[in-house]
């Protein structure tokens, strides 16, 4: 393009706003009385004559440094001119009673003056002095400007080009990771459904993401070139224009083009383009200017339908305005692996050289460095291609990509033209972001909050500052500065580079804080800081920070670690607000311990945005009353405030109040209606008086947004919820109304017309209503004009009898109707409203449909004669417990359904052939069912459920539960849908199966606690891996279980005495494993007739109480490879000869066999690496004389000298402590079973544990008897322990905190926990005595299940007497329902702390703990919202005021 910098320099918008405030403040009285006119001229002359130089000297500062050093001293002096007018423009609009209008932008800075106050000669000589000084500084600048050689006329565009120009030509070879980006955009190409001739698709993305070379791929590709009769590939490169793009088409089509004149070029191009189907690629396409593209576009309407234009951009609005019909593809960074790939083929780096073992781990560290960038992986890789030594690749690793040199590097260049087409305006919002971390995951609206806080946000008339930054901010999201975050969808991030792109710029002015002491850059220059440092580090050490910043603008916290409340007072720190700081415009104490500030935060007279939230704060000084220009003030979850400022309404220019969470707030202060500009109110509570009433809000017409208005029970008549004019308030899309739970008796009449004078407008979208007096609900809530509703929630209105008529919102999408225990009938008005004349199908658009907690609730008509809910997915039903009749007959899209607590609830379930989430249960204390999961609880609704899966179309359902079912159930394998893989059935004493089961895809079977079950008849069950039976205490047979299940690989029976034999051809021969436990019949059986199963190799025999000796010959199957004989009660003899004949056993374990004494041999057969003995073993005597290597005790080797074994044979109690010389001459010594020792300590000492090569420290195998506290303090180097752990039987206290490199539990009875019922195994339920519980997984999983895991917690439920819980690295997705038990349940709990716990979405109940005290939630990444469940928990019938002890409540790194 032939013309200056598309937006203008990065400075051209602060001199504007400069020179907008210098004409305001030369129209106000006072400001020209405390300022001279002569400066405000010379200022004025100054700012005109840099600005027509700023675009030349933008494109010069890169390569000449003298004009990148006027630059920085220019926009120092614009700094210190912008505060100084700031000043007296506030000392003007403070100086009469008669305000500006500070809501309206266009006039932000117009104050009208009637009188002048007094000031002091000081205030006067300051301001005139430091004007001249800003005016001297500025013109010597102005000065310079003509010896730099800057020019006013217009500049050309950078002219190093050449590298955007690319044919459409590529190397496939050189090409990693895009082959299914490349097979989507062609599907696109191919695809002639669309009805117009043209269509347009975009391929976007950040520069350097490679773009241009997937469309390279894709003009090349065969099926391409085969579908279009014309293909052409033009550059565009620079400013779109229409006669060299035509030009340039043509004679991609043709041959050379003369023609100059654009009526000449459209016309050929038309004739070229008429009848043909074609594909035209337009590379790097910037411009979107609508009447250009009109134009251009005339041409390509004459083709055939299927004609494609292809573009590539990084501004996904070009497309838009090409084309009405168009398509988005978003072209994400390369995967790692592609990303290595792409680097060794451009470094050259053989991964068969000697220097890739060298080289490896660092280049793997600078490819991390490129963050996905094709481009930057090919710039590094070819600078390091001819260099292959390892100080030249770590220089590069620690080098910024801005310091490569240009010419041997693509993508500098390519990112800096992103930033050189921004508009001025957007450059510095841009550059403002260099304020957050790498990585850091920021809000849309907060960080608009900041850009109008820094007076970034440019007015424009009839506009707001938030509308205008919402556009500045979705301007750079198009341009891919920000994009969307990957784990949190309502957040945005920027790529790395992107990052480093806005650091480079940032320059002197910007400085982040990452640990105290880095102190290097800040300067008299900077004026914005951020800070995210440790927060151990104490408050006083903040100075330290930015002591060099005199001018700082910005103190904005990026998520300073929250830590416990202190008491830090800042009145003692009354650094903070010397006068130094007069500046600030931001300022952010989020999560400092402080409760209170000091009076002087009333001088921060330029202070705009000041943010207290997750700090105890106990009170606010009146003094900041007087910060004339405060915009936003949050206190968010300053849950210790009580009170507002009273004189808050004197803060006119506040836009932004949010007091979510202030719990102890008890009233707003009075006059708030005065606060008419305020654009988000996050809460009213009405208070008892007129000024602080509900009419208080009849003046804020202009709130956005989100409201929540509390404690209406303080409304006492209509006329005052009328004056609220809730209907006139357009902006606020989301409403909550709330009346205090408990109150004095009420007329039922009065609560309804309070309720119907606040009417919200029509443009409303979410609405909740708790607490509501009234006997029925207003007509307003259910009239179809609300056609903006989405979501709808009716709570605790206990008066109510009748449901309002809900079922004509035409977008209602999320109903919950909770709490309304005086509602018995839900009938046809539910479906629609009377007085409407058109009436459309109920509920067309409803997704999803809650009951809860609906005491007296009988009755749901259905309507028959018409279809209802055609769009549920997910239908709730809970706590409802005289419900009968009928449900909906069909819900084809119904995805999840749960029946909690509905005991008369009889009927048929829904036909619903898309579910794929079913829980059916009779109370509500055991988890739901997970996705893809049907659970069966305690319910008459059993057989319903089952008949519910046979109507089932899609594979959805993996696991099948049934617990606890009483009534009578008979399973076939028809109920159960074709995709089951887990069937588990407990405790249900009526069990029968109607005939053999058989099912295609089962896996797993798991029957428990049967008792009725006296056959199990299985058919055809081709691919069941795993069966496993216990408890069934009068099952007889498992018949033809080797025909049924061919392919069975492990068999479990437990505690069945009737079960007697495994018949002919019973035990399939692909069965591997085999584990009896404590099944009499079958251990004669066995005895008696021999275990026939060839393919059988580990076989487990537990608690066996008849048998003498064992085995005999042909007792088993000579396949076994292990053999585990535990607690055989009257096991006297081993027999060899049984033994010698199972050639194959390797390992052979015996525990717990107190009678055995007796070997019929001396030598064990040969192929036994292994014979264990574990526990009490009269043998073991005659085992050691035989002195065979492969025969253990579990004797082991802690460390030590020698001579200790003594010293430990004659004491009980036993403490070591390492020293450093000592532990390196510790070699090995027994601890044998004869020492006794009843209380081993083992403690460490720092000159141990913080060598340079820490010590290595693990226990040998052996054989300990402890019977007393065993306790491992600070063992930091631990790694093992020794698997005889488990036979500690007399251990009465294991302590071995700190033991950080320590991997796992000894193997047996403790391990690795892979799934629910090996956690329910651990009977933490039972443990009455524990009152401490600390549950932990590994912080870094490779894999990880969430839904197993979301499946074992709720069976690690500890007993009620738990005092203090800790959850950390939980992966599931929700937590348990016991989590919350309340009054009846963990009445004892006083501390609870969840940490790490990445997954999860949502916080338990917790409100209803009556004993907690101290409550703490640290790094949990997934949670966006705190709902009303955290207060209260929806299975208690009983509600107290939630979190009535809680002494201090913490929230750590929640950056969801």
């Amino acid at each position: 393009m032939a013309a200056k910098l598309v937006g203008g320099a990065y400075l051209s918008s602060f001199v504007d706003a400069v020179l907008n405030k210098l004409s305001d403040v030369k129209s106000t009285p006072i400001a020209t009385k405390l300022a001279d006119q002569k400066f405000l001229r010379r200022l004025r002359a100054c700012l005109r004559a840099v600005r027509p130089v700023l675009d030349d000297a933008e494109q010069k500062q890169i390569r000449d440094q003298e004009v990148n050093k006027w630059l920085v001293d220019l926009q120092d002096a614009l700094y210190l001119a912008d505060d100084l007018l700031d000043e007296l423009s506030t000392k003007a609009a403070t100086a009469t009673p008669t305000q500006s209008d500070p809501g309206n932008s266009s006039y932000h800075y117009h104050y009208a003056v009637d009188s002048v106050v007094e000031y002091s000669d000081g205030d006067e000589i300051r301001i005139v002095e430091s004007m001249q000084d800003i005016v001297d500084k500025l013109e010597s600048i102005v000065e310079e400007k003509d010896d730099l050689g800057l020019k006013q006329e217009l500049v050309e565009d950078p002219k190093d080009m050449s590298w955007r120009i690319q044919s459409s030509l590529v190397e496939s070879s050189d090409i990693y990771g895009r082959n299914d980006d490349k097979e989507a955009i062609i599907k696109l190409l191919l695809d002639d459904t669309c009805d117009d001739k043209l269509s347009v698709i975009s391929i976007e993305g950040i520069g350097g993401i490679g773009k241009t070379t997937l469309a390279q791929l894709v003009y090349n590709d065969a099926r391409v070139k085969e579908k279009f009769a014309i293909k052409a590939w033009v550059c565009v490169a620079t400013r779109f224009d229409p006669i060299s793009v035509s030009k340039a088409i043509i004679e991609e089509i043709t041959s050379l083009c003369n023609m100059v004149n654009l009526n000449s070029l459209q016309t050929q191009l038309k004739e070229k383009l008429t009848q043909k189907t074609f594909l035209v690629v337009l590379d790097d396409v910037w411009d979107n200017q609508q009447n250009l593209w009109d134009n251009f576009l005339k041409p390509f309407l004459s083709g055939n339908k299927g004609s494609k234009i292809l573009l590539t951009t990084r501004n996904k609005n070009v497309d838009s305005v090409v084309s009405n019909t168009n398509l988005h593809y978003k072209l994400d960074i390369l995967s790692p692996n592609d990303c290595w790939s792409l680097f060794l083929k451009h470094s050259s780096l053989s991964t068969n050289s000697r220097q890739y073992v060298i080289l490896e781990k660092i280049g793997k560290k600078i490819v991390e460095k490129c963050k996905g960038l094709p481009l930057a992986l090919k710039t590094l890789g070819g600078l390091l291609c001819k260099k292959k030594n390892e100080e030249y690749w770590e220089t590069t690793l620690k080098s910024e990509i801005w310091e490569l040199p240009e010419d041997k590097s693509e993508i500098v260049p390519a990112l800096r033209v992103s930033y050189h087409y921004l508009p001025s305006h957007l450059k510095r919002c841009f550059v403002y972001c260099s304020l957050y971390p790498e990585d850091y995951q920021f809000d849309k609206d907060e960080l608009i909050l900041l850009w109008m806080a820094e007076d970034l946000v440019q007015p424009i008339e009839n506009y707001t500052l938030e509308n205008i930054g919402c556009a500045y901010f979705d301007e750079l999201v198009a341009r891919s500065f920000f994009q969307s975050s990957s784990k949190n969808v309502s957040l945005f991030v920027m790529h790395d580079l992107m990052h480093d792109l806005a650091t480079f710029f940032a320059g002197k002015f910007y400085f982040s804080v990452r640990e105290f002491g880095d102190r290097q850059k800040i300067c008299s220059k900077t004026r914005h800081l951020s800070y995210m440092v440790n927060p151990r580090d104490p408050i006083l050490r903040l100075e330290e920070a930015y002591k060099g910043a005199i001018h700082m603008r910005t103190f904005l916290d990026v998520h300073f670690s929250h830590q416990p409340y202190g008491s830090i007072k800042l009145e003692s720190d009354f650094w903070l607000f010397q006068l130094h700081m007069r500046c600030l415009r931001v300022l952010s104490f989020k999560s400092f311990s402080i409760e209170s500030l000091p009076d002087s935060i009333g001088e921060l007279i330029h202070l705009h945005y000041l943010d207290l939230s997750y700090t105890p704060i106990l009170t606010l000084p009146e003094s900041l009353c007087k910060v004339y220009n405060l915009q936003t003030l949050k206190l968010r979850y300053c849950d210790k405030l009580a009170m507002l400022p009273s004189r808050i309404q004197e803060l006119v220019n506040l836009r932004h109040l949010d007091i979510r969470g202030t719990y102890c707030l008890k009233e707003m202060s009075k006059g708030m209606s005065k606060l008419k500009h305020l654009n988000l109110l996050s809460d009213y509570i009405v208070g008892k008086h007129e000024e602080n009433g509900i009419r208080e809000l009849g003046a804020l017409d202009n709130l956005h947004g989100s409201l929540s208005i509390s404690k209406l029970e303080n409304v006492n008549n209509s006329r005052e919820a009328l004056e609220a004019k809730m209907g006139k308030k357009k902006h606020v899309i989301i409403l909550d109304l709330k009346w205090r739970r408990e109150g004095d008796i009420v007329d039922v009449e009065t609560a309804r017309d309070i309720l119907e004078e606040l009417q919200p407008h029509r443009n409303l979208k979410e609405l909740s209503i708790d607490g509501y007096r009234g006997g029925i609900f207003p007509d307003w809530l259910g009239l179809s004009s609300y056609s903006n509703v989405t979501i709808l929630t009716l709570n605790r209105c206990k008066n109510c009898r009748q449901v309002p008529s809900l079922g004509q919102l035409p977008s209602l999408q999320y109903l919950e109707i909770l709490g309304l225990e005086g509602l018995e009938r839900i009938g046809g008005e539910f479906y629609n409203n009377a007085e409407s004349s058109h009436q459309g199908t109920p509920f067309r658009s409803l997704l999803s449909l809650r009951f809860d907690k609906m005491h007296r609730w009988r009755e749901w008509h259905i309507p028959d004669e018409i279809d209802v809910f055609p769009k549920l997915e997910n239908l709730s039903i809970r706590d409802c417990p005289v419900l009968s009749g009928d449900l909906p007959a069909h819900l084809p899209v119904l995805e999840q359904l749960s029946i909690v607590g509905c005991e008369k609830l009889a009927c048929s379930l829904p036909r619903a052939p898309k579910l794929h989430q079913l829980t059916v249960k009779g109370s509500g204390f055991y988890r739901n069912a997970a996705p893809h999961e049907v659970l069966i609880k305690e319910t008459q609704l059993a057989k319903s459920a089952l008949e519910c899966l046979s109507h089932i179309q899609s594979p959805c359902f993996q696991d099948l539960e049934i617990h606890e079912c009483r009534s009578a159930i008979s399973i076939s394998g028809d109920y159960l849908p074709d995709s089951l893989q887990f069937l588990r059935i407990w405790d249900c004493s009526k069990l029968t199966f109607s005939e053999p089961l058989q099912h295609k895809s089962l896996t797993q079977i798991d029957v428990t606690r049967c008792g009725s079950l006296t056959l199990l008849p299985l058919g055809a069950l081709p691919n069941l891996k795993k069966l496993s039976i216990s408890k069934c205490l009068h099952l007889v047979s498992v018949p033809e279980l080797g025909f049924a299940a061919p392919h069975l690989e492990e068999l479990y029976m437990r505690d069945c005495p009737e079960m007697d034999c495994f018949g002919k051809e019973c035990l399939p021969p692909s069965l591997t494993t085999l584990w009896i436990n404590n099944c009499e019949k079958l251990e004669r059986w066995i005895t008696s007739k021999g275990l026939q199963s060839e393919g059988l190799t580990h076989l487990m025999l537990h608690k066996w109480n008849e048998v003498k000796s064992f085995p005999r010959e042909g007792c088993l199957p000579s396949s076994l490879q292990s053999l585990q004989l535990w607690s055989f009660s009257n096991l006297e003899t081993l027999d060899c000869k049984g033994l010698h004949q199972l050639s194959f056993l390797q390992k052979l374990t015996i525990e717990y066999c107190r009678k055995l004494e007796n070997i019929t041999q001396e030598n064990l057969p040969a192929s036994i690496s292994e014979l264990l003995i574990r526990g009490e073993c009269p043998l073991r005597s005659k085992l050691e004389e035989m002195n065979d290597p492969r025969i253990q005790f579990d004797t082991g080797t802690i460390w030590g000298l020698t001579w200790w074994r003594f010293l430990i044979t004659q004491i009980g109690k036993f403490n070591i402590h390492f020293f450093s010389g000592i532990a390196k001459s510790m070699t090995g010594t027994a601890l044998h079973s004869s020492f006794m020792i009843k209380h081993l300590r083992l403690h460490s000492t720092e000159s141990l544990f913080h060598t340079s090569r820490p010590t290595k420290f693990s226990f040998v195998e052996g054989d300990y008897t402890i019977s007393k506290p065993l306790k491992l303090s600070n063992c930091e180097n631990l790694e093992t322990l020794p698997s005889c752990m488990q036979d500690l039987v007399n251990l009465c206290h294991l302590d071995i905190r700190v033991p950080s490199r320590l991997k796992e539990m000894p193997k047996g009875k403790v391990r690795n926990v892979s799934n629910s019922s090996e956690a329910l195994k651990a009977k933490l339920g039972n443990k009455k005595h524990i009152n401490s519980l600390e549950l932990k997984w590994r912080q870094y999983r490779d894999i990880i299940d969430v839904q197993t895991e979301r499946d074992m917690l709720p069976d690690l439920q500890p007993h009620q007497n738990l005092k203090e819980l800790s959850i950390e690295n939980y992966r599931g997705e929700i937590f348990p329902d016991w989590l919350g038990f309340s009054l009846s349940s963990y009445g004892s709990m006083t501390k609870l702390s969840l940490s790490r716990c990445k997954n999860c979405r949502q916080l338990p109940s917790l409100g209803q703990l009556p004993a907690l005290q101290h409550l703490e939630f640290f790094e949990l990444d997934e949670m966006v919202k705190i709902d009303c469940e955290f207060y209260k928990n929806n299975e208690s019938l009983q509600h107290e005021t939630p979190f009535k002890a809680l002494e201090s409540l913490a929230f750590k790194k929640m950056r969801g």
